[in-house]
């Protein structure tokens, strides 16, 4: 009986007339594949990278301690280790903004694609606003 009811339930689609504000809202909120994918690869460089990083303090430090190579007080390691897990959690909104929307996959940080991205979330957030 292991595995029953874990199986995955697909929601029917609905299919709104053509042209139906339904319509049109929908094709509005997909994000295209090979876009998504871009955003995938950027954050898992942006927030893995910190978060890696941060759990190697802890080890670091463990090791320099205990074999008594330096005395590094735990506020230290806490606070260094906290700074590497914030930049994971940036790494998280980077990852979403640098990413090109268009047919090029942009360069290789994205930085020109910031200042466009956060445009249309911008625009995005004042039409949810004036239309609900």
């Amino acid at each position: 009986m292991a595995g029953k009811g874990l199986q995955p339930t697909r929601a029917k689609a609905s299919t709104p007339k053509s042209g139906s504000a339904a319509s049109k809202t929908s094709r509005q909120q997909v994000i295209p594949e090979a876009v998504a994918n871009r955003m995938a690869r950027r954050i898992a460089v942006a927030t893995g990278i910190p978060s890696v990083l941060g759990m190697g303090v802890f080890i670091g430090s463990y090791v320099l301690v205990s074999r008594q190579i330096l005395d590094i007080p735990p506020g230290a390691t806490l606070v260094a280790s906290g700074a590497c897990f914030l930049l994971g959690v940036l790494g998280l909104s980077y990852g979403v903004l640098s990413a090109s929307w268009e047919d090029q996959p942009g360069s290789l940080l994205g930085n020109e694609q910031i200042g466009v991205n956060i445009s249309r979330l911008r625009a995005s957030i004042k039409a949810m606003r004036a239309g609900g």
